[in-house]
């Protein structure tokens, strides 16, 4: 019965995908009116669940098919969000705990590396927010690099990468890394097949280089439903104080869902190692996620004044090793 479903998915996908691609060709053969029509609305067509859609990024209305959705799509565990005082509680507690783990790595000299990597809009950049919120900031950086100056092609891949590496003391986050490369390079045309293949070939050497030297390294994976990404992505759209961050390379990237999944099993199928491994969070609800997250890298630091009590169990629902974790849901 499961293999009829999945048989019956994968047809009802493909023919899905039959229809866009009609639409599209029927748009495009209606000439120049009709194609600058759907390039001015942003308007994409798309393949949800096996069904044909469409979806105008620049109407103001939220389609009732994202909102009914969102929050358990990709096979998202719950049906609420986490009960925002519970989470301000949570919260609260394991930012204590993170100040205590701070002082330690200042005391004692360790380093820690953490790097937070996800489809776009998965909530990277929030959680680094809170993750960073009440740690002194002289040894709490955080790294987003714009694209590559005029000179850095030249160079070795990792290099740019490798300058902003934490010296004594300091914790540093990472919003996006040198799995650039493994993702959006590929899939939107940035790097060539040779330098894809090379990096996945090369980069478990380079991590454990990084291990070999002492560092603490996290390697975090933000995982997320395709209606809960269109839906952040139009809540951004239409949000007066958040629609920078919202660009063209979201609206090129809505269609290749599909693509961005074939690149992210490959990711991690040759980075996630024993040495350096993918934690793989579920991310639906910035809450948990966050929560998760920060308690991961709490239980796995053994900084001086730990409490494991305070710190909680992890959710087996939300956070686990992986592309196994969430398998089927990208």
């Amino acid at each position: 019965m499961k293999k009829y479903k999945q048989d019956k998915k994968a047809e009802n996908t493909a023919k899905a995908e039959l229809a866009v691609n009609a639409r599209i060709k029927d748009a495009a053969d209606a000439g120049s009116g009709a194609s600058g029509n759907l390039a001015e609305t942003h308007a994409v067509e798309l393949v949800i669940d096996g069904e044909a859609r469409q979806f105008d990024i620049n109407n103001p209305d939220l389609p009732g098919w994202i909102k009914k959705k969102a929050l358990t799509s990709g096979g998202y565990p719950y049906d609420d969000k986490m009960d925002s005082e519970a989470y301000a509680r949570t919260l609260e507690t394991l930012q204590e705990e993170l100040v205590k783990m701070q002082a330690w790595l200042q005391s004692s000299g360790n380093r820690a590396l953490v790097l937070f990597e996800g489809r776009d809009a998965a909530g990277k950049g929030g959680t680094i927010e809170v993750l960073r919120e009440y740690l002194n900031p002289r040894l709490a950086r955080n790294v987003a690099l714009t694209k590559p100056t005029e000179t850095e092609p030249g160079q070795w891949y990792f290099q740019r990468y490798v300058t902003q590496f934490p010296t004594a003391g300091e914790f540093v986050t990472f919003d996006r890394s040198w799995y650039n490369r493994a993702g959006v390079e590929p899939v939107m045309g940035f790097s060539t097949p040779e330098q894809h293949k090379r990096f996945l070939k090369e980069t478990p050497h380079f991590e454990q280089r990084i291990v070999n030297d002492g560092v603490y390294f996290f390697k975090f994976w933000l995982d997320i439903g395709h209606q809960m990404q269109l839906k952040r992505f139009h809540d951004r759209r239409h949000s007066k104080l958040t629609n920078w961050k919202f660009s063209p390379m979201d609206i090129a990237g809505m269609t290749k869902w599909d693509a961005y999944s074939g690149a992210i099993q490959q990711m991690f199928e040759a980075t996630h190692t024993s040495h350096a491994p993918w934690t793989t969070v579920r991310s639906n609800d910035k809450r948990r996620a966050r929560v998760e997250t920060i308690r991961h890298i709490l239980l796995a630091l053994p900084y001086e004044g730990r409490d494991l009590d305070a710190i909680g169990k992890p959710d087996p629902k939300i956070i686990g090793a992986g592309a196994s974790f969430t398998k089927g849901s990208a």
